[in-house]
This record gives C-alpha cells, structure tokens and sequence, in this order.
C-alpha cells in the first residue's frame, strides 16, 4: 500500500509540474464558411463558435489544419492558444509574430486584448519579409501567467503556419516543448485540487490499514 499511495502522489505532483521549462500550445479547428471580419473580436466570436476538434502540439511549427488535425484544406476557422509563465528575470519588453495562413484574415490576442488584426488574404509562406502577411506585436509583460491566441478564417488552401516569441533584444523563439519558458503556474484552484487528492489519498491509506489491523 505504501508503493502504491507514493506512485499516485508522484502522478499527481507530475502532472502538474512536469512541464516546469516549457509553454504548452493547442490547436483547434472547425468548419466556417464566415468571410473577413471587421474587427477582432469578430474574429474571436466567430471562431470561438466554430471550433470543435483541438490537439495539443510539441512545437508552433508548420501547424495546419489537414496536418495537424486531420481537418479539411478549406473553409475553417482557426484557433491556437499558447500558455506560457514569464520569470521576474524576463519580465519586460516582449515581441510576438505569427506566420499564418488565413485566407479570410484573422487577429491575434494577448491575455484577452486584441493586439493586432487583418481582414485581407494573409499568407505567410515562411517568410517574415512582408509584415501585411503576419500578425504580430510588441508588449510589456510582467511575472506570472500569460496567454497568446489566435483566430483566422481560411476560405482556400490550407498551409503551414507558426508563432514565435522574443525577449527584449534577443532573438525570435518559436513556442516548443523545449523553448526553455516557464510554464504558466497552476492557479490557486489546481493547487487546491492537488492537496484534496493528497488528502484523499491519505484518508484511503489510513482507513485500509486500520481495516487490516482490525481483520
């Protein structure tokens, strides 16, 4: 009983904190035939009502909605949401880009603010040469939790797209399994969470051995 209660304490503590030098990002998709938007919360509400099937991805890279989700080369919405923790050591000036593919345009968010958008055909190519084909911005950031998201619409074709991240003057990062961040710090509810299943599993060892004692 021993072993056991110490494996299920090591898979809880792990599943919180096995990521500790990583951002996680996942992919959503789902059919849209929705043309350009006018603003960026437009984009927001529109794919936020399309989405249906998602999957978290290893690395922002060559992302696609046929590649990475199986989905169709045309007429979808688009959704990425990356969650990564800043140090106090990296806290301040923070660039962003994102090379898309979004035929309809689309808009990228930072903690829930619109940051940039476009409503024309966007098509990144793998080339940041042309700033009318990523979205991008620049922020200050403070310690703790951060998310960036992306929406787009895609009438046709499908193809690669990517995000990437740069701390003051150093170079353009692309968001990966091993980009070196912290993760985002499990709120005050996750941690609350943990503690009730350490509990819980404590009660159970407890009441099994007074019951062995007994018999």
């Amino acid at each position: 009983m021993k072993n056991t209660l110490k494996i299920a304490l090591t898979v809880l503590a792990g599943a919180l904190f096995s990521q500790a030098q990583a951002s996680t990002t996942s992919i959503a998709a789902g059919t849209s035939y929705a043309g350009s938007q006018a603003s960026a919360g437009a984009y927001k509400l529109v794919v936020d009502a399309a989405v249906t099937n998602s999957t978290v991805v290893a690395i922002y890279d060559n992302i696609s909605n046929h590649g990475t989700l199986g989905g169709s080369y045309t007429n979808f919405a688009f959704k990425s949401t990356v969650n990564f923790g800043v140090s106090a050591a990296d806290a301040g000036a923070w660039s962003f880009r994102s090379g898309v593919d979004f035929g309809n345009g689309g808009a990228m968010f930072l903690d829930g603010v619109a940051v940039d958008f476009r409503t024309t055909d966007m098509w990144w190519g793998g080339s940041y040469g042309n700033s009318s084909q990523f979205l991008g911005a620049n922020a200050t950031l403070s310690a703790g939790n951060h998310t960036l998201n992306l929406y787009g619409l895609e009438g046709c074709c499908d193809g690669g797209q990517q995000a990437q991240f740069k701390i003051g003057g150093g170079n353009f990062t692309t968001f990966a399994s091993t980009d070196g961040l912290i993760a985002a710090v499990p709120e005050p509810e996750t941690y609350a969470m943990l503690l009730a299943g350490l509990g819980l599993l404590g009660f159970t060892a407890r009441r099994r051995k007074s019951a062995k004692n007994v018999g």
